[in-house]
């Protein structure tokens, strides 16, 4: 899987993409409910409200329409919450502010504020965030699984479409969870984190030639759904707590109306109610 956006060649008429985290991979549950939430409980030493917390934490990145929220805003949201229903959070003003006016959400980014700042609350906002890091990469590898049924749905898209992994997670971890399950033979291009937004990667991905109403993106949160519409292009939801369900369909029903030109209409909104009705 060597192929960079710039030596990308579309071969077919239909695109496919799919996220990674919580739609083709098992992850997400995995990482925010054993890396997270346990680690921002450590670094704010919030265990005295630990198990309310965490169902918070939870409910904001996994359950609920800010699913798949960016890191730093889904700390800075619930550390809003914890400092005025719980506990007080030094400065999580300032924290709020950088999310609110940083043009880039990342450690890089975050060092950078701290040198000018020096500021406790965005010193350990950076400690929380290289935690979770380190705590996602002692995972075990057996632990970091695709849904059932994400293999056999991705070999039958590429049958009729080329295939795009459009992920915002780090290229490596990509890379080693789709070649460990044999994932990557199914796959024509990874554009991950370091590319661009997901918006951005189907932008880049459409100048290649393929028409908006032949590119499906598959995916699990608002951030996905978001990106297709910004690029007026389809959308296929895998349902939280449904995936299996979703990836049967997507292999017996989405992928024949993509490829059979009537995926619009009807069925894309039968599809983006179930997807809104999931995650209320």
């Amino acid at each position: 899987m060597g192929v960079t956006l710039k030596d990308y060649v579309k071969k077919k008429d239909f695109l496919i993409c799919v996220d990674s985290d919580g739609c083709a991979m098992d992850t997400m549950d995995i990482k925010h409910i054993r890396c997270f939430g346990p680690c921002m409980v450590e670094e704010w030493g919030l265990s005295e409200w630990r198990d309310a917390i965490l169902k918070r934490w939870n409910d904001i990145n996994l359950y609920t329409m800010t699913r798949g929220i960016n890191r730093f805003k889904g700390l800075a949201k619930i550390l809003r919450e914890i400092n005025d229903s719980y506990t007080a959070i030094e400065g999580v003003d300032v924290l709020e502010k950088w999310v609110e006016e940083s043009d880039e959400l990342s450690n890089p980014a975050l060092k950078r504020a701290i040198e000018k700042t020096d500021h406790i609350c965005l010193k350990k906002a950076l400690s929380w965030s290289e935690a979770v890091n380190a705590s996602i990469n002692a995972l075990p590898f057996e632990d970091k699984k695709p849904f059932e049924g994400v293999k056999e749905g991705l070999a039958h898209a590429q049958d009729y479409a080329d295939v795009a992994i459009v992920s915002s997670a780090n290229l490596q971890a990509v890379e080693e969870e789709w070649e460990m399950y044999g994932l990557t033979e199914h796959v024509d291009i990874i554009m991950a984190q370091n590319v661009g937004s997901k918006a951005f990667c189907i932008q880049e991905l459409l100048k290649k030639g393929y028409a908006p109403d032949h590119v499906l993106m598959t995916g699990d949160a608002v951030g996905d759904y978001d990106a297709a519409q910004k690029n007026g292009v389809f959308y296929y939801p895998i349902l939280v707590r449904y995936e299996k369900e979703s990836w049967e369909e997507f292999r017996e029903t989405a992928v024949e109306k993509l490829a059979g030109e009537c995926y619009g209409g009807a069925y894309q909104e039968e599809k983006i109610k179930a997807f809104m009705d999931n995650l209320k």
